[in-house]
Formats: C-alpha cells, structure tokens, sequence
C-alpha cells in the first residue's frame, strides 16, 4: 500500500463501484495523486486503502481474470 497526501484526498472525486447493487458490499475509487483510494461508501469516515497505480492495476487485471473467483 501506499500513503496519500491529506489533502489531495479531502478533494478527490469519489466513483462507486458500478457492481454496488445497494448490498452491503459497497465501495468507492478515487484516483489521487497517481494512486488509488477505496473506501466502504456507507462509512466513508472509516478511512481508506491507498495503492500505487501499478498494484492497482494489478488487482484490476487478476479480477478480470477471475483470480478471486470462488
């Protein structure tokens, strides 16, 4: 993982997962300063995740790929 600058993260633009279907398995994505964030969208002020953009798409790639299929 990586670390966010504070502020650059107090003005990112949040995007929910177009797979959230009103379920408790809800998340959001914000890119920020070459890196990504996720948080829980019904709990924002828990915190967050933040990786570099190659982990990103790392994780991006193996989920396409069906990589955490069960």
């Amino acid at each position: 993982m990586t670390s966010l600058n504070p502020a650059a993260l107090a003005r990112a633009q949040w995007r929910k997962s177009s797979h959230s279907t009103g379920g408790n398995q809800c998340v959001e994505v914000a890119a920020v300063d070459g890196a990504y964030a996720v948080r829980d969208s019904k709990n924002p002020a828990a915190g967050h995740l933040a990786f570099s953009a190659p982990d990103w798409m790392a994780f991006l790639t193996a989920v396409k790929r069906g990589s955490f299929d069960h």
